[in-house]
């Protein structure tokens, strides 16, 4: 299903348009939330810990494979958008042998490096053992994650927005349940934990390919569709590789900072894991607002409206402040309220810590808003090397913070090393937009009432305010206006059919 931002109000159409995804990430980080809230509850603050302390691992490592699976659906997305069946078909069989390989890759190679990537990264001694497990099984059943994740975007890929969302609510929500009988119920441990999350996803990986099944015909994969040839298969590499790099990128950063965490302590790592539980409820609006305006600005590109772009960036800009001063003063007044559900009485210290960093996140927020705007509408002119650049500089402060601040400051100074990498990014991001934004104002508005492409998002794994993602913009036909020719910058091609390809050779 897909949707025209090119008309009705700006700030209107916006706000329609990122509920859906709101929705999306508060389903992701509430499961996370409660996820904790169990484990906290049940087995303790160092089980909490030694949750939270193998998250930048998996980021690291799930994180690529999350990103790699996002950027096979692109050329899916292409073929489909060029009415090219045969070549969506193909596309969807190198899509899933790649994620094949990836995924016994990272099943048989991943569990062995688990215990000396958490030596590596000074975990401590009393926390090990739980993070080894916990980690072991998420390995394991990364097969789960992956597939699901890549029969998501494909989905996504043709069009349909809300099936997806669909299907990652019933898996959030069978998590939920899973997790308090296995953790809860049986008394299974950390191990529960995760044994949860992949048995809900390997379900949810049977619904999808059932639903594909009997919905979607363009996604059925014929036997000679399986004989696909290197050069698809390199395509597909080549569009997914980056988005794996990048999710790689950010990871290196959570890696930094986890370090820096794990030498202040098992109390520290327990209180950064509790409010980024609960910080990441506050982004989802936030993040989904960002998004929402990177598919308005393409959108809108593509259709020859300048001045839609000019208001909609402004519009979103406030309503993103707004939001962000709104949350901000909830997380200030109610985070130690908030975080106390994940802790049992007794441990006092890791709530004020935790409530710290929310405080310091909720007064900064209002950066954070405007960061998500100005690189979402980047991202939807076309634009890569700024937003690439703002992403490795946030990486670089937080990483310099948390080191730094963190040895002199102790737990507050790796919280301040977020608001300071926000701010960073955004001193690079603004005068890039308003460069930007000038030249939009000198270009002439395509007398359109409809626009000729149609973008969709590809949304891979997210970290504070680093989001994997990338805006695929394909072709629609126009019932009564002649196609006229996107203005959006192609960023990607899709290797067409073999027909196609004999019959212009």
């Amino acid at each position: 299903m897909t949707t025209a931002l090119t008309t009705g109000r700006p700030w209107r159409v916006i706000v329609l348009f990122s509920v859906p995804l709101l929705i999306g990430n508060v389903v992701q980080q509430l499961y996370h939330f409660v996820d904790a809230v169990v484990v906290g509850r049940h087995l303790g603050v160092d089980a909490l810990a030694a949750v939270g302390a193998t998250g930048s691992m998996l980021f690291l490592l799930l994180g690529f494979a999350w990103g790699l699976t996002s950027g096979f659906a692109i050329p899916t997305a292409q073929a489909f958008g060029a009415r090219d069946h045969e070549a969506v078909r193909r596309s969807v069989a190198a899509g899933t042998i790649l994620t094949g390989a990836c995924t016994l890759l990272l099943t048989v190679g991943a569990p062995l490096v688990t215990a000396p990537l958490l030596e590596l990264l000074q975990t401590p001694a009393e926390l090990m053992d739980d993070a080894i497990v916990f980690a072991q099984i998420s390995f394991l059943g990364a097969g789960a994650m992956m597939f699901f994740n890549y029969l998501s975007a494909i989905i996504r890929a043709i069009g349909d927005s809300r099936t997806p969302l669909i299907f990652l609510t019933l898996a959030c929500a069978l998590n939920v349940v899973l997790v308090i009988v296995m953790v809860g119920t049986l008394g299974w441990g950390v191990g529960g934990a995760a044994l949860a999350t992949v048995v809900s996803q390997a379900i949810s990986v049977l619904l999808c390919l059932e639903f594909v099944r009997r919905r979607i015909p363009v996604l059925h994969v014929r036997r000679r569709d399986w004989r696909v040839s290197r050069a698809e298969l390199a395509e597909h590499l080549r569009l997914g590789l980056p988005m794996g790099f990048q999710a790689s990128i950010i990871a290196i950063g959570t890696l930094s900072v986890q370090v820096a965490l794990n030498e202040l302590g098992a109390n520290a790592v327990a209180a950064y894991t509790a409010a980024a539980r609960v910080d990441g409820l506050a982004l989802a609006l936030l993040q989904s607002l960002g998004l929402a305006v990177s598919m308005f600005v393409a959108q809108n590109h593509g259709g020859g409206r300048p001045d839609r772009i000019r208001g909609g960036v402004v519009q979103a800009t406030w309503m993103s402040v707004g939001a962000a001063l709104v949350l901000g003063a909830l997380l200030i007044a109610f985070g130690a309220m908030t975080v106390s559900l994940f802790i049992d009485e007794g441990s006092a210290e890791v709530v004020d810590l935790a409530a710290q960093m929310l405080a310091i996140n909720g007064a900064t927020y209002w950066i954070l808003g405007i960061l998500f705007v100005l690189r979402g509408a980047l991202q939807g002119l076309g634009h890569t090397l700024i937003p690439t650049v703002t992403g490795v500089i946030e990486l670089v402060m937080r990483v310099g913070a948390a080191v730094v601040l963190g040895s002199i400051f102790g737990f507050i100074g790796v919280a301040a090393s977020n608001p300071l990498a926000w701010l960073g990014a955004v001193v690079v991001l603004a005068p890039a937009y308003i460069h930007a934004h000038r030249r939009l104002g000198r270009v002439p508005v395509a007398p359109t009432v409809a626009t000729a492409t149609t973008p969709i998002a590809v949304i891979g794994p997210t970290d504070g305010s680093m989001v994997v993602d990338a805006i695929v913009t394909q072709p629609i036909v126009l019932p009564t206006v002649a196609q006229a020719p996107s203005r959006h910058p192609r960023r990607f091609r899709f290797v067409p059919s073999r027909d196609k390809r004999r019959a212009r050779g």
